[in-house]
């Protein structure tokens, strides 16, 4: 940004011409400040999510459990940034969630069932002026990496002489389904007190 200031000549006290001297002023760099506060905001709701996903209502035998509203976080996260940030901290909270509980017997499985399956919470900052519809295909999306990993690798272990569609469907819908129900009102809450609009 260039600025113009007027400087007398040498010797002139006012009477005479002034010269006009340019001077280049470096604006404040804006993009770094914004993305330390974006890093900053990954790591705090990341751990919270964490937090709280150690806070078990009840847990599955072989993987999964209900919990005090762990996946809100990402999901506010989502919708207060977007769906890239939102989806960087899903995996980044699902690799954190293996370390954790590791529950592993293939590479792919493993994709599937942690940094995928918390990744695609980020779908819900797709739908920020609507944060229920943005839970709902957050967790939609969830269940779906589950249910893929529970029909190819759970299923054929845990459950060999039961059709592997209905195993996997039962199994991730019996915790999931009652995760969205808690993240949904929770975030209905949170829009109607007017502090998801605060933070959006």
């Amino acid at each position: 940004m260039l600025s113009t200031l007027w400087e007398p000549e040498p010797g002139n006290t006012g009477g005479g011409k002034n010269k006009m001297k340019t001077s280049t002023i470096k604006p404040t760099n804006l993009n770094s400040h914004k993305t330390t506060q974006v890093l900053a905001e990954i790591a705090i709701f990341t751990a919270l999510a964490t937090v709280l996903s150690l806070i078990i209502i009840y847990p599955l035998p072989q993987g999964g459990s209900i919990t005090l509203a762990s996946m809100v976080p990402i999901l506010w996260l989502a919708l207060r940034r977007g769906p890239i940030i939102g989806l960087l901290t899903g995996v980044l909270y699902g690799i954190i969630q293996f370390m954790l509980l590791p529950y592993a017997v293939d590479p792919i499985q493993l994709l599937l069932d942690y940094p995928l399956a918390f990744g695609v919470l980020g779908l819900a900052g797709f739908f920020q002026k609507n944060p229920i519809v943005g839970a709902i295909v957050g967790v939609a999306g969830r269940f779906v990496m589950h249910f893929i990993s529970g029909v190819f690798y759970w299923a054929p272990i845990s459950a060999p002489l039961v059709d592997p569609f209905v195993y996997s469907s039962i199994y991730n819908g019996s915790y999931l389904l009652p995760e969205l129900v808690i993240s949904g009102v929770i975030l209905y809450l949170l829009q109607k007190s007017k502090v998801l609009r605060v933070y959006l």
